[in-house]
């Protein structure tokens, strides 16, 4: 008797150490940013569309992104819906945004303000990280496999409160072709 008294202690000990693990690995699996904290690099990949948040080197976080109509190459000028490439800063948060919330990016940098000036363009501005288009029609997974903003980058709305939670402001974005 004291056998099966001590095989049903041992079998409710692991059950709960089971449960309790089980509990704890859904929970960081889903999109509370507690599980990743503050991030301290954004790298974007915009052949593979996707976009990675980095923390001490190590990807905590990947998301599909949707960009321009035109992503390929580096952006010029207003209006040509590229989304630029090269080392930005996360400047400032949007609470705001007419799509749902907006992270800026600092472009353009001097280099790009002296490449568009040497073409005889404006460079532009006002590229974001953002949310959802809130009058699309389609599903936020169906809106992802398109690009669609004017070369911005876009993700889901829960993956952008994710995001604004994992930077503080002036982090790194590093976009690459």
């Amino acid at each position: 008797m004291r056998f099966v008294s001590l095989i049903s202690a041992i079998v409710v000990f692991f059950s709960a150490n089971l449960l309790a693990a089980t509990s704890s690995q859904h929970s960081s699996q889903g999109s509370t940013t507690a599980t990743i904290g503050k991030v301290d690099l954004v790298v974007v990949n915009k052949s593979a569309r996707k976009m990675r948040l980095l923390k001490n080197g190590e990807v905590v976080r990947e998301y599909r992104i949707a960009m321009g109509d035109r992503p390929k190459g580096h952006k010029l000028t207003e209006g040509d819906q590229r989304t630029p490439q090269g080392r930005y800063l996360l400047d400032y948060k949007k609470s705001d945004s007419a799509y749902y919330r907006a992270i800026h990016i600092s472009y353009p940098n001097a280099e790009d303000r002296l490449r568009a000036a040497a073409l005889g363009l404006e460079p532009g501005g006002q590229i974001m990280i953002h949310g959802q288009n809130p009058n699309s029609s389609l599903s936020p997974s169906e809106a992802q496999k398109l690009n669609w903003t004017d070369g911005c980058i876009a993700i889901k709305n829960h993956e952008m409160d994710e995001l604004w939670q994992a930077i503080e402001i002036n982090t790194p974005i590093e976009i690459w072709p």
